[in-house]
């Protein structure tokens, strides 16, 4: 009971199961359209390339947040649980605010043709969203947390091989995370 009450136990694995297969398949379509973004001869094939870039980034955001609640809220019904409930609240402050800064900061990395950097500091800002949120979930999430993190400063270093790293991150650690959750937590 106390844990109910502190902690949101009703995350799902297959939230982030669908994560990472969401990230796997941004992971291939950043891959393609690199080299369409490396090799534009002019501003206009750049911007248009960069704002395709910008579109996937999006849509695949959305589809894996519409995914993690879809089934996150199909958990909590089956064990009779509010999904909306100071925890709840507690664990989206502290996961949007992380991740809001981190937003900003790319969108200024953009401005200023620093796409390079974008992929690692996604990491970066998302891992340290998650150990911030950790607290309120389960003790894996920290972990997880922990390898966004370290994945995105190896990014930093490794520019050339930032999009498979993010795919690592994004992708295969979510799907390892997911499978831990759902057979350690079903």
């Amino acid at each position: 009971m106390m844990e109910r009450s502190s902690r949101f136990i009703s995350l799902s694995g297959f939230s982030g199961i669908f994560i990472g297969l969401v990230g796997c398949v941004t992971a291939f379509l950043l891959f393609k359209y690199q080299s369409v973004l490396y090799s534009a001869n002019e501003f206009s094939e750049f911007r248009s390339a960069l704002q395709s870039l910008f579109v996937i980034g999006a849509v695949s955001l959305i589809t894996a947040v519409a995914g993690a609640v879809f089934f996150t809220l199909r958990k909590t019904k089956k064990l009779k649980l509010p999904f909306w409930s100071s925890v709840t609240k507690r664990i989206l402050f502290s996961l949007l605010v992380p991740l809001a800064a981190g937003g900003i900061f790319c969108l200024k990395l953009t401005q200023l043709n620093l796409i390079f950097l974008v992929l690692p500091v996604t990491l970066i800002f998302y891992g340290l969203a998650l150990l911030n949120t950790a607290k309120y979930t389960f003790r894996e999430t920290a972990y997880l947390g922990l390898i966004e993190l370290g994945l995105g400063l190896i990014a930093l270093f490794l520019p050339d091989y930032s999009i498979w790293i993010w795919g690592a991150g994004f992708g295969i650690a979510h799907i390892l995370y997911g499978l831990l959750v759902q057979r350690k937590y079903k």
